[in-house]
């Protein structure tokens, strides 16, 4: 990672926002992201026992695509209309997947049977597929918007990192460990979540 050039981007976040997010100048961008309220939802509601509930979690988790400022507009009536066509064998396996994605030891294989999934309706995107796990832990997993991630990866000089348009572990997994080795080395303010830690980068850049 070129700690130059992210030391040079924290300098000029905090000339404009001395208080990083905390800062009055971010009120606007905390109330149209609110990603607190959404995490706390997310988490309420994403559990364990209700992933054995495959059809309401189906309903779940179109309340969380639909509600994050971050998904893109374009996105969520299709993704309304892949669930409402998923048949119950379908459910399940998507609520199967998401178990292992974020409560099991096979964090991998969850992620790419739930990207096999989305990609039968042509709807293996990076931010649907990060969009739930970034809500159920913030500070830890990342959300992935590909003309930021792709920016970001170009910025820092992190060539080990090669992005795919189809989402894939080996990329999201170095993005979101980018994204903690950043909160390390920059003003916590900077980083309250993954999200923001990527969206000071690209406001900077």
């Amino acid at each position: 990672m070129n700690i130059q050039r992210l030391k040079e981007a924290e300098g000029v976040f905090l000339a404009r926002f001395p208080k990083g997010f905390n800062d009055p100048g971010m009120a606007q961008i905390r109330k149209a992201h609110n990603v607190g309220q959404l995490a706390d939802f997310t988490r309420a509601t994403v559990t364990e026992t209700a992933l054995s509930k495959p059809r309401e979690f189906a309903e779940t988790l179109l309340k969380i695509i639909s509600r994050s400022s971050m998904v893109s507009r374009f996105e969520k009536p299709p993704f309304a209309r892949f669930l409402d066509a998923l048949d119950s064998n379908d459910k399940r396996h998507l609520a199967e997947a998401f178990r292992k994605r974020l409560f099991g030891r096979k964090k991998r294989e969850g992620f790419e049977e739930i990207v096999e999934l989305f990609a039968r309706y042509k709807l293996a995107r990076w931010s649907l597929v990060s969009a739930v796990p970034f809500y159920i832990a913030p500070s830890k997993e990342a959300f992935v918007k590909p003309s930021t991630a792709k920016r970001i990866v170009a910025f820092l000089d992190m060539e080990d990192l090669h992005y795919q348009a189809r989402p894939d572990w080996a990329f999201y997994d170095g993005y979101r460990r980018l994204m903690l080795d950043i909160k390390k080395n920059v003003d916590s303010n900077l980083t309250p979540n993954c999200a923001a830690t990527a969206g000071f980068l690209m406001s900077t850049m």
